[in-house]
């Protein structure tokens, strides 16, 4: 018994050396881990390749201070020969799409203080914005001028639809609101209820003879009357299902996609639907799914997801082609397709070309050292791209 009694405080001095030693190793462990966590979640860093493709940029430009981290994802668009693009400071710009030559702009007056946030959208002669403060403002596509301006009762980061004679704004309340294209004057509007968190970002509208199409951050599709705003059909595209909030987004920021009468839409859930456009039945759903705009080749439909792979889908079935997983992380914009090529964006000022045929990488070229977040656009064979600083660049391939 005595032995024992005197070996108990060597026994604890010993513990103590150990555990005073080994402080430097316990926190080494956690460190460790903290390391392995901090690599899981970092984007893909961007890996050597033979290029097959070879873009040239033909010309880029200055718009003004751009969206930065509004989370507008501001994106050009092109109509009879001309871009139009609006940056976050107040001018919108109409440039030569060969050239990248300005033709005009608009900047707003001293006193205005306009932040550009939605659009342009381009139709019945006018180019439409909307502002951060819910401004809507027309502009003759001609020559510039302001023809009219209006209000809704929310930000505006969706570019305006014009057609038909009416301009539609989506205001980020869930609000979209008709107007005549010749005056201003509101015409009607309809109210979508929001879920109490949602992906910063709204679908732009799209439309078809008689109807409209709206994406909604409860993770649904809207068809409404061109005329009076009613509602068609409503389709759920994601399922809103989770234990949080977080969990439960299932916002559609992709904006319909129409291919003769079907609808194709995706959401942030993951999942990607194709529907028939005069009914809302769906005809078959996939797995893959994201945000930013869907993009439409010969042989599919493309989409990025939330996590950094870019997938191929058959148009018949939803079943993925291929699936391009490199660019994991990297918060890829919408694809477009330019050529055999499928063309992403990501946050680090990079554009990726794509084999349509199997997704392999083909060419990559950085524009800035700023985020790519708006869907590159594609117009007679010219590849625009915008980022959030307001640098817009203009590619062909070669």
């Amino acid at each position: 018994m005595t032995r024992m009694h005197m070996l108990r405080p060597a026994a604890a001095g010993v513990l103590l050396v150990f555990a005073l030693s080994g402080c430097s190793t316990v926190k080494g462990w956690f460190a460790g881990k903290d390391a392995e966590a901090k690599k899981a979640a970092a984007p893909a860093e961007l890996v050597d390749f033979q290029a097959t493709a070879k873009p040239s940029k033909i010309w880029s430009t200055g718009l003004g201070d751009g969206e930065r981290k509004i989370g507008a994802r501001q994106g050009p668009v092109v109509s009879e020969g001309r871009v139009f693009a609006a940056a976050a400071e107040g001018r919108v710009t109409a440039l030569d799409l060969q050239t990248g030559r300005e033709i005009w702009q608009f900047r707003g007056a001293k006193d205005d203080a306009l932040r550009l946030s939605g659009g342009p959208g381009v139709g019945e002669g006018l180019v439409v914005v909307g502002s951060l403060a819910g401004d809507v403002i027309a502009l003759d596509a001609s020559s510039g001028t302001e023809r009219w301006r209006a209000k809704v009762t929310s930000e505006v980061i969706a570019a305006p639809l014009v057609t038909q004679g009416t301009v539609y704004v989506r205001s980020n309340d869930g609000r979209i609101s008709a107007f005549d294209a010749a005056n201003g004057e509101r015409r009607w509007f309809s109210e979508h209820e929001l879920p109490a968190l949602t992906v910063r970002g709204n679908a732009p509208l799209a439309w078809a003879p008689g109807v409209l199409f709206s994406g909604n951050d409860d993770g649904t599709l809207s068809a409404l009357a061109l005329q009076d705003g009613r509602v068609l059909w409503q389709q759920a595209i994601g399922t809103p299902d989770g234990r949080t909030e977080l969990e439960r987004m299932a916002d559609v920021d992709s904006g319909p996609l129409i291919d003769g009468t079907l609808l194709f839409v995706s959401s942030f859930k993951n999942r990607t639907v194709a529907i028939d456009g005069p009914t809302g039945r769906p005809m078959w759903q996939s797995e893959y799914g994201g945000i930013g705009g869907m993009g439409v080749g010969p042989s599919g439909l493309l989409v990025s997801s939330p996590t950094g792979t870019v997938y191929l889908l058959d148009k018949n079935s939803g079943a993925a082609l291929w699936s391009q997983p490199v660019l994991a992380r990297r918060s890829l914009t919408g694809p477009v397709v330019q050529g055999d090529y499928a063309v992403v964006g990501d946050f680090d000022g990079y554009l990726h070309w794509l084999r349509l045929d199997n997704g392999e990488l083909a060419a990559r070229e950085r524009v800035g050292g700023k985020a790519i977040k708006a869907q590159p656009v594609v117009a007679d064979g010219i590849l625009l791209v915008q980022n959030v600083e307001g640098g817009l660049t203009a590619f062909r391939l070669d």
